[in-house]
């Protein structure tokens, strides 16, 4: 029996990685329909067109990769829109999902639901126990319903709705926009600019202290679909009704100023990396606790030294300094 999937938010990065493997199984014989829609065609915070498309294609499947995400800059100069379209889009997906007859959905969100201060490595349980960072408090509400979401529809009306909740991710598809963009592709960019331009060094803001953990798009992509195969029975097994969501990461992390080296490694940097003390470091640590993905039998496979080379030439293949620069 052909399965249908809608895959909300194909576009985006980890959603074109999830495409591209439904894709990539469905090539291989697995019996897939791929439903897809662009924001142009499909605008998820509008209630009735996410009711009338429901209501004629009935996906069997539903993940839900649709966001409206940012840096630091835009969820500070926009915290009404993030806070307001997110939950539109969660609300709207997830309710008609259910209106509909939707077998089983997997909801992405994002490793901001934790507090600011918070017992690293950060386990799912750490969930509401604390205050969210300022910066990013209206997304992180919005990825927080979506999880509650998920688990009231499955108390409630016995769905089959999951949660994942992914590190920082980066790869092909990434926003290398010069303000806008994560850390990792904006240095990677820099590094790029000051190879090209024989500059003899490069600032990155803060100590270089703090640790961050990096995730690549294809092993999150490989991730949710791990998850979203499990039997009900194994995922029921490996989580609680109202503690549901699972942490996806590499389960390592490194410096900012090491990875400004590997980076500068990557794009054949060779001046000199300085750091800008003056400049706020943010959180010191950020990482995920991920042993209960690990139990369930699933682990990262691309190292990270990889996974930038590879998406370094993506990025030169796709003009490299033109993304995303307007």
């Amino acid at each position: 029996m052909t399965a249908r999937v809608y895959i909300a938010g194909h576009r985006g990065m980890v959603g074109g990685a999830i495409l591209r493997r439904l894709q990539a199984r469905r090539g291989a014989g697995e019996a897939l329909e791929l439903v897809t829609r662009s924001s142009a065609e499909l605008d998820l915070t509008d209630q009735r067109a996410v009711a009338a498309f429901m209501a004629e294609t009935r996906p069997d499947i539903v993940i839900l990769a649709a966001a409206r995400v940012g840096g630091i800059h835009a969820n500070n100069s926009y915290p009404a829109d993030f806070i307001y379209e997110n939950l539109m889009i969660e609300c709207n997906v997830i309710h008609q999902a259910f209106a509909h007859g939707t077998r089983r959905l997997l909801q992405l969100g994002s490793s901001c639901i934790y507090p600011r201060a918070v017992a690293q490595p950060m386990r799912e349980d750490a969930l509401l126990t604390g205050v969210l960072e300022p910066t990013n408090e209206p997304y992180a509400i919005a990825k927080i319903a979506g999880i509650k979401l998920c688990e009231s529809y499955n108390r409630q009306h016995g769905t089959d709705f999951r949660s994942v909740m992914p590190t920082n991710l980066y790869g092909p598809g990434d926003n290398f926009h010069p303000e806008n963009s994560h850390v990792l592709p904006a240095l990677i960019r820099r590094f790029h600019e000051a190879a090209r331009e024989g500059a003899g060094s490069v600032t990155i803001w803060g100590s270089g202290a703090p640790r961050r953990e990096f995730l690549h798009v294809d092993d999150m992509a490989e991730a949710a679909l791990f998850v979203l195969d499990l039997p009900k029975a194994d995922y029921d097994a490996n989580t609680e009704p109202m503690l549901s969501h699972i942490n996806v990461g590499s389960g390592e992390d490194i410096t900012i100023l090491d990875l400004a080296r590997l980076v500068a490694r990557v794009t054949g940097f060779a001046g000199e990396i300085r750091t800008d003390p003056t400049r706020p470091d943010g959180t010191m640590r950020k990482l995920m606790d991920v042993g209960r993905l690990s139990a369930m039998g699933w682990s990262a496979r691309i190292g990270l030294e990889q996974g930038l080379r590879e998406t370094y030439d993506w990025f030169l293949a796709q003009g490299a300094h033109g993304l995303r620069a307007k």
